[in-house]
């Protein structure tokens, strides 16, 4: 009796979760949520990303990954988002949120869907002011600035 209530109740933890997650994926330079795009995105290197308004195509946050100039030490790496229409820096060392080493595309994808999720940017590609500023508060380490060099 206690199994099927426990299969019961996992099956609805795993519909639930299907139905309130969203399909992210970038194709063609899109960044497309359940298969509207909201942004363009432009792929600069590995290690960077751009994406831009769908409405006036400016370029509104801007994606790097910094080695800190330890390519073979990896504890040290963070990675640095510019929400460049807010005039915003945050960066973090926390890359289990976007990491993906072997595709940096399914890393963005990673990144757009924790800004959904965050409500940064919500279903148009859009930043949120306060969103983004409440998402600063709560993940950046401010790197740049404890570091000597």
């Amino acid at each position: 009796m206690t199994i099927n209530r426990l299969l019961a109740f996992f099956l609805l933890m795993i519909s639930c979760n299907l139905y309130f997650s969203q399909d992210v994926t970038i194709k063609d330079d899109k960044v497309l949520v359940d298969g509207k795009q909201i942004l363009k995105a432009e792929k600069i290197n590995v290690a960077q990303y751009s994406f831009f308004s769908m409405k006036d195509d400016q370029e509104i946050l801007l994606y790097r990954y910094m080695d800190n100039e330890t390519p073979r030490y990896v504890s040290d790496d963070y990675f640095i988002l510019n929400f460049l229409t807010e005039k915003t820096r945050v960066e973090s060392t926390d890359l289990g949120k976007i990491s993906n080493f072997m595709n940096s595309k399914k890393g963005m994808e990673k990144l757009v869907k924790w800004l959904l999720k965050e409500r940064v940017l919500n279903h148009d590609g859009e930043l949120n002011p306060e969103r983004v500023a409440v998402f600063k508060d709560k993940y950046h380490e401010n790197i740049t600035e404890r570091t000597l060099r």
